[in-house]
Order: C-alpha cells, then sequence, then structure tokens
C-alpha cells in the first residue's frame, strides 16, 4: 500500500525507535499506514504486556478510531525509525474517494484479519473457554468503567462471539460468581475480585 511522497508530506510522521504511536486506553481519532520500518502491538493483560503483532510496510492499523472514536484498545510502539501516514474519518474519506484502490486493499487486509481472529477463537475457545469467557468479561469492564454489565445481553453477545453455547457461557459466569469474582445482581453483572480476574486471564496465556 506505498503512497505518494506528496500524500507523505500532507499526512507522514516519523516516529524514531521505541517511541509510542499511541497507548492502550488513548482517545484516538486516526489510522495509520506504515511506510516504512516496523511496529509492535501489544495489550496489557493481568498486568503484563502481551505482543498481539508486528507490523511492517504496508500495514495499518488504529482503523477503529476513525469508525466510531473509541479509546485505543492496545499500544503500538515502534521497534525500528518508522515513517507513517495519519488520517483522521475526514483525511481518509479524502484519499479512498481520490484512489479507491487503497479502500479495496484495506477491505481485504480487514477481512484476512477476521478470519484469522476467527481461527484464533476457535483455538482458544476450545483450549480454555472458560479462561475466554473471563478475558471477555474484563474487556467489557474496562470499556465500560465504573458499574456493572447486562447480565442476559452480556452472555449472549460473549456466547455469539466465541461461538460457545449461551449455557455454557453462562455457566461460567456463574462459576465466577461463585468464586467471588464476580457478582450477580439485578440482572447485571458486576466485577468484585479484579485482581482474581486478571490473574485467571493471566493463566490462559500461561497455558
Amino acid at each position: 500500500m506505498s503512497e505518494s511522497p506528496g500524500l507523505f508530506q500532507r499526512f507522514g510522521k516519523t516516529i524514531e525507535s521505541g517511541d509510542f504511536v499511541f497507548r492502550e486506553g488513548d482517545q484516538g481519532d486516526q489510522m495509520f499506514i506504515l511506510q516504512t520500518g516496523k511496529v509492535r502491538v501489544s495489550k496489557r493483560i493481568g498486568g503484563r504486556d502481551h505482543t498481539l503483532a508486528e507490523l511492517g510496510k504496508g500495514e495499518f492499523f488504529g482503523e477503529m478510531a476513525i469508525v466510531n472514536n473509541v479509546k485505543r484498545t492496545a499500544s503500538v510502539q515502534a521497534i525500528e525509525k518508522s515513517e507513517l501516514l495519519c488520517f483522521n474519518r475526514e483525511g481518509f474519506l479524502s484519499m479512498i474517494n481520490k484512489n479507491p484502490m487503497i479502500a479495496l486493499n484495506i477491505i481485504d487486509k480487514l477481512c484476512r484479519r477476521l478470519q484469522d481472529l476467527h481461527l484464533q477463537i476457535q483455538h482458544f475457545a476450545k483450549r480454555d473457554a472458560k479462561g475466554l469467557v473471563a478475558l471477555n468479561l474484563l474487556h467489557s469492564f474496562n470499556q465500560r468503567g465504573e458499574g456493572s454489565l447486562p447480565r442476559e445481553q452480556t452472555i449472549e453477545e460473549i456466547s455469539l462471539k466465541l461461538q460457545l453455547p449461551l449455557l455454557e457461557v453462562k455457566r461460567y459466569v456463574e462459576d465466577l460468581s461463585a468464586s467471588g469474582i464476580v457478582a450477580l445482581d439485578n440482572g447485571g453483572i458486576r466485577l468484585s475480585d479484579r485482581r482474581k480476574l486478571n490473574q485467571l486471564v493471566e493463566n490462559m496465556y500461561r497455558k
């Protein structure tokens, strides 16, 4: 996905090795396309940083920020000096209006990522379904902040995402309640012990 020098003059940014493009939890309104160099995508789980991917020339990241303006769900750090194109929503739309092939390339890469993610989810679900349910709950609590999660809706969403039977997900959530990690009350799921939930998720990654 190589771009013209004019695009770099307008949208370009250079990141030195070791510098962060953004950190998990940051508010974002831009996506990035790597022109040169390499970056590491990582997520903090159970008090430890886990590398999710290493991306090189032509790869892109941060695209969800221009779709729904959510907080960054992972950190991205340059592992060598890198040149990036940085686009907010308006800049991205302007670019693809001028060159629709860029949009097709991005759609193709997104489809491949979703296929890979689907395979990873199936693998994890078979290996440690309870741990993966815990991971999804942890992510939901982090996204929501204070307060409880709607119980039936959350269980149904996790069931669909992981392709696990609804009753199985419900049983795992009840097990977490029995362990004192979450509390089930008034139709909600409330986080009772974040340390134990983090530990459960971390143990899943150690298996």
